[in-house]
């Protein structure tokens, strides 16, 4: 059977061993290409999943595609804790060490003007949640007694309003504090991107999406970063922030984390 070389990161030459029981797509060990001042993190994956043809349409296979994205997410991770990888794209596959490194000759400049600017940093997620209220105990199921219908149809038209106007003041009150919370958290690092807020039926979090953003930290700074996030989080009744990371720097990778082909 034809081995591949799947990509997770390039980063520079580092010291600090991986894991020594670290395993990555496909259950292969990972290990190190070295092409000049760069590293590419590899390991084998069979042509039979990871070819163009089979690969796209693993890529249409949820459960095969978790599986597959919890292992690269596992190898960024352990590099993440030990060096400042750029992370490539899920699915990033090679015919052999050579097609790798002529990867890595073509785009030299551009891996390394990326790896100065992340030198050093982790992007932090954060993402506003404005909490779902409690539906009312009792709503009324049929219509009362005649005489009684105009009455009930004013109390519920009523509490309807009510509700309404509770909804669209958390509502603003949940936007205002995640603009408040960005505006702070932007200047405190050195980047930041907005990303679009979630969707709740995919992404299976409980209440709705007003802000998910990501920053880049420098890593001796994160523990002041969490603490500020901590402090901004205290002012905010009814309004859900969750904190995430440190990540290798997904967000500020440019092109390279983002690009839809299948390399060769």
């Amino acid at each position: 059977m034809t081995a591949l070389r799947y990509v997770y990161a390039v980063c520079r030459p580092f010291r600090s061993a991986l894991q020594a029981q670290l395993t990555g797509v496909a259950g292969a060990p990972p290990k190190q290409l070295t092409h000049h001042g760069l590293v590419a993190v590899v390991s084998t994956v069979p042509e039979a999943d990871f070819a163009e043809a089979p690969l796209r349409a693993h890529l249409e296979d949820l459960d095969w595609l978790t599986v597959t994205a919890r292992a690269h997410q596992q190898v960024i991770d352990a590099l993440t804790a030990v060096t400042t990888p750029l992370p490539l794209r899920l699915g990033t596959v090679f015919r052999d060490d050579s097609g790798v490194r002529t990867m890595m000759e073509a785009r030299e400049q551009d891996f390394l003007r990326v790896l100065d600017r992340l030198e050093g940093r982790v992007e932090w997620g954060v993402k506003v949640y404005v909490e779902r209220e409690p539906t009312e105990a009792a709503e009324p199921t049929a219509p009362g007694p005649p005489e009684h219908a105009a009455g009930s149809g004013r109390d519920y038209l009523r509490r309807r309003r009510m509700q309404t106007r509770a909804h669209e003041d958390v509502w603003q009150r949940a936007t205002e504090f995640a603009g408040r919370l960005h505006e702070t958290l932007s200047a405190f690092g050195e980047e930041a991107r907005l990303h679009a807020p979630q969707n709740a039926t995919l992404s299976g979090a409980s209440g709705q999406n007003v802000l998910n953003a990501a920053y880049l930290v420098p890593r001796s700074d994160s523990e002041e970063f969490v603490e500020l996030v901590d402090r901004e989080k205290d002012d905010a009744p009814g309004i859900r922030v969750e904190l995430t990371g440190p990540w290798a720097a997904y967000s500020f990778t440019g092109e390279f984390a983002e690009e839809s082909e299948v390399d060769r």
